[in-house]
């Protein structure tokens, strides 16, 4: 079930343009190789250019842990993404417990508001 919303979500975003060209995360056919090729291109012609440039590589790893499940479901909708789809998003996300062991000694459960498994 998730393939076949994943595959509604993906159809949704190239339909509606939403991923520029320079985004190569998360982007079928792009990779970090294909981002560190453009930009080695990029750099190249300013360079033989005579022109200078600098870059800012950030790191978000475990961005997705962070993400509200609330303002998740909200941006979703104001992308237009289909009601029944974000419902069924919303359901999956909802309800969502965990609990820490440590040593073997688990901790209660409790709610988990953020993060996209």
């Amino acid at each position: 079930m998730e393939q076949l919303i994943l595959g509604v979500i993906n159809k949704h975003v190239e339909e509606k343009k939403f991923i520029g060209s320079h985004q190569h995360g998360f982007t079928k056919g792009k990779s970090c190789l294909t981002n560190l090729r453009a930009f080695y291109d990029g750099m190249k012609c300013w360079v033989d250019e005579g022109r200078a440039g600098d870059a800012v590589y950030l790191d978000f790893s475990k961005a997705f842990d962070t993400v509200s499940h609330k303002i998740l479901i909200g941006k979703l909708r104001k992308c237009g993404l289909d009601e029944w789809t974000v419902r069924w998003i919303e359901n999956w996300l909802n309800g969502r417990a965990q609990s820490i062991v440590i040593s073997g000694t688990e901790s209660s459960w409790g709610p988990v508001a953020s993060g996209v498994p």
